[in-house]
């Protein structure tokens, strides 16, 4: 009966590592996929900035344009 219980001792704690270890795995890839979506959110927000900065550059060109070719129609 002793050598049973030293043998159960023997396997839980030899499992209670690999949960430990698994469970800290976990917590690192959830941790790395925080910032990846972190990082991709800015890029989101810079590309939707730099969008709106062409089509405001577009958008004063066509302006421009109206107003210079407006004068020289009869």
């Amino acid at each position: 009966m002793r050598n049973f219980f030293i043998a159960l001792l023997t396997v839980l704690s030899l499992s209670a590592c690999g949960l430990a270890e698994t469970a800290a795995t976990g917590a690192t890839a959830a941790s790395s996929a925080a910032e990846q979506a972190k990082e991709g959110q800015q890029t989101e927000q810079r590309v939707q900035q730099q969008v709106e900065a062409a089509t405001q550059v577009a958008a004063d060109k066509l302006k421009a344009a109206d107003e210079g070719g407006g004068n020289s129609s009869p």
